[in-house]
């Protein structure tokens, strides 16, 4: 469940409550003052584990071992390289 804070309009707490999201936002500060209360807007706490979420998990530098700092392309990209570009009479126009 999301966690959600609030701020009291009378008394200027500011408090935390775990909310689903389908539950209405608060209205009232169930603290002591029972001044009305907004949603603050906050930083979301996002955690991304696995590989290639860290610096260290990149490659500096040079990225292929051709030399030139360009990774390496397979030997089948560079067969249908030709084969790409399209021909004259390929396009499907009708002569």
């Amino acid at each position: 469940m999301p966690l959600y804070e609030y701020k009291c309009k009378r008394c200027g707490e500011i408090f935390e409550v775990m909310q689903k999201f389908s539950d209405a936002p608060l209205t009232l500060h169930d603290g002591s003052c029972g001044g009305s209360v907004e949603r603050l807007l906050g930083v979301p706490a996002l955690q991304f584990k696995g590989t290639g979420w860290y610096v260290t998990d990149y490659a500096r530098g040079k990225t292929g071992g051709n030399g030139d700092g360009k990774p390496k392309s397979s030997a089948s990209e560079a067969s249908s390289g030709a084969a790409a570009k399209p021909e004259a009479g390929a396009s499907g126009e009708k002569k």
